[in-house]
């Protein structure tokens, strides 16, 4: 993602302090969605959004990082249709700045507080795939959106549940462990990397039965396509499995697919879709999904990352 520098040496008056960096990226998206329900009429609305991710760092003289992230997002998700365009995502309209994750990081250790990434939402193989323009009810993370902590980018998050995360990684080995007062979370995740496949394997414990409990995932290159198969136990919603790959089409277009299959749902998810490279960071999306509850979703429009 390209990124706009704000500071890049942002001189302190006090002698001896180092230089603090402030950081803008994001993203914007608009063009159409289409839902048809199992229960009512099918609908078409346009959806749109702007994120714009403010990330600021300074360095102490012991060489330890201090910085902080927030989000200032608005976002038109057809409401009316019942349409969400993220995970974590409220299902009405609405503009304003997220819930700040702080932290403060040296070599490959890093601690963060606030609104966390959380240990399951940032596992490797969660979210394989990123279809269509918004996601089109991403059937395809495993884990229980709801029954983990994550980065909120339109809410508070952890942040009002005090939550606290320590990241640490060396080489091809990595572990996250994250923890809130929501449902007395506690949650980890370790990942390792061998021969271009990544593992990875997390645990999660608290005192709400519908949260995931355990989730496992392997991605890698088989040949032309990046593939993961990835594994939840979401307790009393039950298990879910998930294989999903992407596949170079040409140099500037590549094309998603899933197929999922979850105990909370009487149906198999399954869903494709494509992205077409404009340059310039800009790129036309579209897909279509057909989701476990016997609903369908379809999407097309342009995002452009700056």
């Amino acid at each position: 993602m390209k990124k706009v520098l704000f500071a890049t040496t942002a001189l302190v008056a006090t002698a001896g302090v180092a230089a603090a960096d402030v950081t803008f990226s994001g993203y914007g998206r608009f063009g159409v969605i289409h839902t048809d329900p199992s229960v009512g009429d099918s609908q078409t609305s346009v959806t749109s959004r702007f994120r714009l991710q403010i990330d600021a760092t300074a360095e102490s003289d012991a060489g330890v990082t201090f910085g902080a992230r927030a989000r200032i997002q608005q976002a038109e998700r057809g409401s009316d249709l019942g349409v969400q365009d993220g995970a974590n995502d409220a299902a009405n309209s609405g503009t304003g700045i997220n819930g700040v994750r702080f932290f403060a990081r040296s070599g490959g250790l890093e601690v963060g507080v606030g609104n966390i990434f959380g240990a399951l939402e940032f596992m490797p193989g969660m979210y394989p795939i990123d279809l269509g323009l918004t996601g089109l009810g991403y059937q395809y993370t495993a884990f229980s959106t709801g029954g983990a902590d994550a980065y909120s980018s339109d809410g508070a998050g952890a942040a009002s549940q005090n939550g606290v995360e320590v990241l640490y990684s060396a080489g091809d080995f990595s572990v996250h462990v994250s923890a809130s007062d929501m449902n007395d979370r506690v949650a980890a995740h370790a990942a390792y990397t061998w021969s271009g496949w990544t593992f990875a394997l997390a645990a999660q414990d608290s005192n709400d039965p519908t949260d995931t409990e355990f989730a496992a995932t392997v991605g890698g290159s088989f040949g032309i396509a990046d593939v993961t198969l990835a594994y939840a136990d979401n307790g009393d919603n039950g298990d879910h499995i998930v294989l999903a790959g992407t596949v170079a089409v040409g140099a500037a277009t590549k094309v998603d697919a899933y197929v999922a299959d979850s105990d909370a749902y009487a149906e198999t998810s399954y869903g494709i879709g494509v992205h077409h490279d404009l340059g310039g960071g800009t790129s036309i999306r579209g897909g279509i999904a057909s989701l476990g509850n016997d609903s369908l979703r379809a999407d097309l429009g342009v995002r452009f990352n700056f």
